[in-house]
């Protein structure tokens, strides 16, 4: 096949899950996908659910887990378990345990047919904001079992035919919380899946499914040869980095990720042996999601390579059987998308930066900063679940600062706008501000988090999270400082209270006038603090990031009345820290 031809192809299939992207976000109902952008759309193959293509607006952890979802779906039908597909059907799943993440995680799959015969799978996920479970919105901090965070979901046909199965929707809906606004979700992720159908029709219609086939596979070799070049630049060794997740929220406890990533040849393997075991709280990961966060690590590095299965083939990522991150059922798992994964490519990242010291950044937040508040507006007469995610800080990098107020490492997903929640829910944010001093010290600084405070202005509601990096801040590296951790505060009744395992709590009750206040934590510093370009510092400081103090003590900068560098002064301090 010609270069030009495979080029526009492999645009026109990225075209596909961009515009079921947008389909979704522009018709779902939940502020977490039309505003937040919590979901993603994928193409995958027939025969084994290989990643064929994914949206550029998708999040990055679903790329390795909907790859497992679509081939335990693919392996189910085989076996007889799952109805064979048939045109215009649409299968739900939410299974952990079957190639998912959490269950607020749902995910959709139809079936692509050409001249009657499978071509391949549309697929895609979409964050619901409640599905069930102890707490509103299923972020439960001390669940001890899947069934205590949510419905449980197995594959199966909630379309058929093109035709929506009443009844299996009439199940869904009797066991989530505000009930009545999923069915706008649902026809969003069916319809953007409908869209992907057309455009898809579209490219076999011009090109014909022969040649669409034929550019699938050179695709994927041809990403799968990118990686491979990639980790040839890599000399041949062994790195090793931990990285810890603050507790599991029952036992108050850290929990440790031990990564060993070994290059050799143009293989890179990944060995989790030496991590926790399987944990009692919510914070174990599926296989999926494991497998996922590394492969996200690996493309935060390595932009430029496609994304498809083929990048992933070059990676042997062992599976770490007998650890928290290969979670079995009934262990449970809400915790796992959005928090144990960032902690994973965190690993990845403190790994591989002694690999590629100047191409990998210092550890970022590192969390979603899950936030549910649930309860019942009197204003409105109705129930409502509310999810916030909140950015935080990114690692320094050889390059340049952190930067600030980034999204999750391991999603596109933004805080939706404070209106727009403020329109939805009666909530009203007093704060919503930089985190001044979050960064960690570096000859590039972190980036800065967020401070916020929402205060809930009428009802009775029950506020619940599960967040990270509480305990220990993100960390720097080569010399670098760690940035600041995460901080929730819950003010009620004229008191302020921190919760025992600093980022995790669940059920907290809350009456009007109480605020939750949430500090998300600074990216990590890169290099030696003592390095930085004492203008910089001073700039910080004139713009009230950091005080005359945090320059003196973090940098060995001196500042004179005017804020202007000290030169004479500086590099006193800095000459006394090396002697």
């Amino acid at each position: 096949m010609d270069a030009l031809t495979l080029a526009v192809i492999q645009a026109g299939l990225q075209q596909v899950c961009n515009e079921m992207d947008l389909a979704f976000s522009r018709s779902a109902f939940s502020p977490v996908i039309a505003e937040a952008d919590d979901r993603s759309d994928g193409i995958y193959a027939a025969g084994d659910g290989a990643l064929i293509a994914q949206g550029e607006g998708g999040l990055p952890v679903f790329v390795g887990a909907m790859q497992h979802s679509a081939g335990h779906l693919i392996r189910l039908i085989g076996e007889g378990a799952v109805a064979a597909p048939e045109p215009g059907d649409i299968y739900i799943v939410n299974d952990p345990y079957l190639g998912g993440t959490h269950l607020m995680d749902v995910r959709f799959a139809r079936p692509f047919f050409v001249e009657g015969k499978l071509f391949c799978w549309l697929q895609n996920t979409g964050h619901w904001p409640d599905t069930g479970g102890m707490v509103p919105g299923g972020f439960s901090a001390h669940a001890t079992e899947v069934e205590q965070e949510g419905l449980r979901l197995p594959p199966v046909k909630l379309f058929k035919r093109g035709e929506m199965d009443r009844e299996i929707l009439a199940i869904i809906q009797s066991n989530i919380r505000v009930a009545e606004q999923r069915i706008g979700d649902i026809k969003a992720q069916a319809a953007a899946l409908l869209v992907g159908e057309r455009r898809l029709n579209e490219m076999i219609a011009r090109y014909g499914a022969a040649t669409l086939r034929e550019a699938i596979a050179l695709i994927r070799e041809r990403a799968a040869e990118r990686m491979r070049a990639e980790i040839r630049r890599m000399p041949e060794a062994t790195w090793r980095a931990e990285a810890f997740v603050d507790s599991d929220g029952v036992v108050n406890e850290p929990l440790r990720i031990a990564l060993a990533v070994t290059r050799s040849g143009d293989t890179l393997t990944f060995d989790f042996s030496g991590s926790s075991p399987p944990c009692a709280g919510p914070m174990n990961s599926v296989w999926a999601t494991t497998y996922s966060a590394v492969c996200l690590g690996v493309k935060h590095i390595f932009p430029d390579v496609p994304i498809n299965a083929g990048t992933f083939t070059p990676l042997n990522i062992i599976r770490p059987e007998g650890t928290f991150l290969d979670a079995r059922y009934p262990r449970p798992v809400s915790g796992c998308a959005a928090e144990v994964s960032q902690r994973i490519a965190e690993a990845v990242f403190l790994c591989l930066v002694q690999a590629l010291p100047e191409e990998v950044t210092a550890a970022p937040a590192g969390t979603s900063g899950n936030f549910a508040l649930g309860g019942f507006d009197p204003a409105r007469g109705a129930g409502y679940v509310m999810y916030q995610i909140t950015g935080g800080g990114y690692g320094g990098n050889a390059r340049e600062d952190g930067l600030t107020n980034g999204c999750s490492t391991i999603g596109i997903s933004k805080t939706a706008p404070v209106e727009v929640m403020e329109q939805y829910y009666p909530v009203l944010f007093t704060r919503f501000a930089l985190r001044e001093g979050s960064g960690g010290a570096g000859m590039h600084r972190g980036g800065f988090g967020v401070h916020y405070e929402v205060e809930l202005l009428r009802g009775e509601a029950r506020a619940s999270f599960v967040m990270d990096h509480g305990r220990f801040g993100p960390p720097g590296v080569l010399g670098g400082g760690d940035g600041a951790p995460n901080v929730v505060r819950i003010h009620r009744g004229g008191t302020t209270t921190i919760p025992p395992h600093l980022s995790k709590d669940q059920g907290i009750a809350l009456s009007p006038g109480d605020r939750v206040e949430v500090m998300t934590p600074g990216g990590g510093g890169y290099g030696d603090p003592f390095a930085r370009d004492p203008a910089l510092v001073a700039r910080d400081v004139r713009r009230g990031y950091y005080t005359r103090e945090e320059a003196a003590r973090l940098w060995g900068v001196a500042l004179a009345a005017d804020g202007a560098v000290d030169a004479a002064a500086t590099a006193a301090l800095r000459q006394g820290r090396a002697a």
